[in-house]
């Protein structure tokens, strides 16, 4: 089952650029503005993960949990609207690789000191030198992705 997890994993970074270009082409039908643009691809997020909400059975009712829960709870909404946000605006400027590489450096990075704190709750996993490696590695690649190009010139 852990390699259907790792498939989806890999096929949700294979939309990332995907989304980051479309709501480009979105943003430019809609007056060139990012923010409406990234609004637009949260509405119809929204609709959707309703619908399969509804489609799979899930108690509506357990929303009257919001009530008990402390305002960084809901963060995580904003986060995604800044991602949405950022990967509309950086897409067209910086280049698909450059964000990408970038937004990839800054998750294994973050994702390393999640892992061995555990914070929020998460399982603890030490930060072995493979482990390590692997992320500097990324970083290496990121250099290449942004740099390389001037390398030998």
């Amino acid at each position: 089952m852990q390699g259907v997890y790792f498939l989806f994993a890999f096929a949700i970074g294979c939309v990332v650029p995907l989304q980051a270009a479309v709501n480009n082409q979105l943003k430019g039908h809609i007056g060139g503005s990012t923010v409406l643009a990234a609004f637009i691809s949260f509405l119809v997020g929204t609709l959707a993960l309703a619908l399969l909400a509804t489609l799979s059975g899930q108690r509506w009712q357990n929303l009257a949990g919001l009530s008990q829960i402390s305002w960084w709870h809901l963060s995580g909404g904003l986060m995604g609207a800044a991602f949405v946000f950022g990967t509309t605006l950086l897409a067209p400027r910086i280049g698909v690789a450059a964000m990408l590489s970038l937004i990839i450096s800054g998750q294994i990075v973050l994702s390393l000191l999640f892992d061995r704190f555990g914070w929020l709750g998460l399982s603890m996993r030490e930060i072995s030198t493979p482990r390590l490696i692997g992320a500097l590695l990324v970083v290496g690649g990121v250099l290449l992705v942004n740099f390389g190009d001037k390398l030998g010139k």
